[in-house]
């Protein structure tokens, strides 16, 4: 069957889900969704359409980004436009049913994230969505992402059909022309490492899909994954088309089961319909995906190290070279991208390299994904042109800081990242300027910190978590983030010494000039960063022995103030070492010998009485 004959069929199936006039009930349906109870909400809806005697179809969809307003319910009618509902609840959905098909439309709701009561903006000019460019979630939220119908139908499969009658060293010259980077991390050129493995001559190549997102913080890959993971698979055939890669693996963490699921699913129906498998689209070129699950290890995410873990060795990384695209997975050449790169390839080939161009920057082509997270009022996945100021993500898209607090800094680039001070905030996010300011892209995971937020505590997590996460192959990397784990443990206790700021620094240095991958060499920055941009909060640990911020219980020192003291006794029954002491109606004292920064007793206290410094 041709592509053509595929997409008109396509279109045909999926016609009335994507017609936004004809009535429908839409529940976004990824993890965030179902976390925050999308999935009583889709066993009540049949209950509520019936009782008031409509039948309307209820469809699930993946994530629209807005995690923040989970869960998400659209409204669809012929007689009104369509309305997105946050937050909604089994219980709430009887009202705003009634109001929508009832009573005209539900204009007088205040419908969802942050739009002002009464209006009903288009999606596109919600607050979250406004300024946004969406070329790897153009699908996030408006189809069904286990209906391959609903991908084709909003060209899915096109780019492939098109570069299946191309050469291959033209399909790498399209990617060449688009300017796209690899996403999941230090931005190496596409079609430079596609070229790479084409050149390679062997009788086997090897196409592989990095789906190991183990950022703290991050959740790009699994919402694509989720919520539309044909466009990664699309982009996988394509890449080995252009390789000459006959099989490939995607390589998952088995803690992502609904896009386990949604990509098993994926496969079965590409299959099925030729856009996989053996002779696809009748072009003699056959290509067969198998799904790997990785156990979770941080260090996987490198691609040597995730290549013996396919291989049933434990994941470790070798040295380079040789690279993998001369000598991978097997021995043989081996092409590894991440789930957002590969997502971004239909759209270069459907629309061209020049057309994806137009958006990022000079060196940093199109758009990126970020996964908003911390202290920040509107957490969720975005999407913008590469290039776009920091402030713009935090402020405008994200909301700001909650409470009305000041902005600290933002981690990007997960563990391995850095942290970008205030100062900063008009950094264009690409990645030279991300490099320049100490830190990394990354996966697109970005920790947003406010005023109360330890800097050094913040560094102390970091480096714990790739402590844990070390392989422990190289010594750099094993010994050194653990020295560099004791100093800060040191810090936020109050034992350091004098001189261990610089002694950290130069621990930091030597990690990240002498480790054998990207996980060590990238390690040290978190502190490298925060000394940086935050070297009087260190000195204040290490030389004052306090902690500006009151977050490293170490260094916390709790009294009572006499003069706010009633006597009232909260304070001494709710401390658990009988640290304090008084009669009712007395000032109390606490002893300071006995006392174990429990923070109970200023927890309890109604007349801020209770001091700690």
């Amino acid at each position: 069957m041709t592509f053509a004959n595929i997409q008109s069929r396509a279109r045909s199936a999926a016609g009335s889900f994507l017609d936004s006039r004809s009535p429908r009930v839409l529940v976004g349906a990824s993890t965030c969704g179902l976390a925050a109870g999308a999935d009583d909400v889709l066993e009540a809806l049949p209950g509520h359409l019936a009782e008031m005697g409509l039948d309307i179809e209820v469809s699930q969809v993946g994530c629209l980004g807005l995690c923040y307003a989970e869960p998400l319910v659209e409204l669809r009618s012929a007689d009104h436009p369509p309305l997105l509902f946050s937050s909604v609840t089994p219980e709430s959905l009887g009202h705003i049913l009634t109001t929508y098909y009832r009573d005209g439309g539900g204009e007088a709701l205040a419908t969802m994230c942050d739009a002002p009561h009464g209006e009903t903006p288009p999606f596109e000019q919600l607050p979250m969505l406004e300024g946004q460019v969406r070329v790897v979630a153009r699908n996030f939220g408006r189809i069904d992402p286990e209906n391959i119908d609903h991908y084709i139908a909003r060209d899915g499969y096109t780019g492939l059909a098109r570069a299946l009658k191309m050469d291959r060293e033209e399909v790498i010259d399209e990617l060449r022309s688009s300017g796209l980077r690899g996403r999941g991390g230090a931005g190496f050129p596409v079609a430079v490492k596609w070229e790479f493995c084409c050149n390679e001559k062997a009788d086997q190549k090897y196409m592989i899909c990095n789906a190991d997102e183990g950022d703290p913080g991050a959740f790009m890959d699994r919402s694509v994954l989720e919520s539309d993971p044909h466009s990664t698979l699309e982009g996988m055939i394509v890449g080995a088309y252009a390789i000459g890669a006959t099989e490939g693996y995607i390589y998952v963490r088995a803690e992502y089961p609904l896009a386990i699921t949604r990509l098993e699913k994926a496969i079965e129906q590409a299959t099925a319909y030729g856009l996989l498998g053996d002779n696809i689209l009748e072009s003699g070129f056959s290509f067969h995906v198998k799904l790997k699950k990785g156990a979770g290890a941080f260090v996987c995410g490198e691609e040597t190290a995730m290549l013996a873990s396919i291989e049933g060795k434990r994941g470790m990384p070798r040295t380079r070279p040789p690279f993998p695209a001369q000598k991978g997975l097997h021995g043989r050449p081996t092409n590894i991208n991440n789930v957002e790169t590969l997502a971004n390839v239909p759209v270069i080939m459907a629309t061209g390299g020049e057309a994806f161009a137009r958006n990022g920057t000079e060196r940093s082509r199109g758009t990126k994904t970020f996964a908003l997270a911390g202290k920040i009022v509107r957490t969720g996945l975005i999407e913008v042109p590469l290039g776009t100021p920091l402030r713009h993500i935090v402020f405008d898209i994200g909301g700001g800081i909650p409470d009305g607090k000041a902005f600290k800094a933002v981690q990007t680039g997960g563990p391995s990242g850095g942290c970008i001070p205030a100062e900063l905030l008009d950094l264009p996010v690409d990645y030279e300027h991300l490099a320049e300011a100490g830190a990394i892209m990354g996966s697109g995971g970005m920790v947003t910190m406010d005023e109360d937020t330890c800097m050094v505590d913040v560094a102390r997590y970091f480096i714990e978590f790739t402590q844990e996460e070390s392989c422990g192959k190289c010594v750099p990397c094993r010994l050194g983030t653990r020295q560099l784990l004791q100093l800060l443990n040191s810090m936020a206790r109050g034992d350091s010494k004098p001189g261990d700021i610089d002694l950290m620094l130069e621990v930091a240095h030597a990690v990240k000039n002498g480790s054998l991958c990207g996980l060590g060499q990238t390690a040290p920055n978190p502190v490298l960063t925060t000394v940086k941009y935050y070297r009087e909060e260190y000195e204040s640990h290490v030389n004052d022995r306090r902690c500006p911020t009151h977050k490293c219980e170490g260094l916390l020192q709790y009294a009572i103030d006499p003069e706010a003291c009633t006597g009232c006794t909260a304070c001494l029954r709710a401390c658990p070492a009988e640290a304090i002491m008084g009669e009712p109606r007395e000032i109390h004292v606490i002893d300071p010998r006995k006392c174990i920064r429990c923070d109970a007793c200023y927890q309890v206290c109604k007349f801020n009485a209770v001091i700690k410094s």
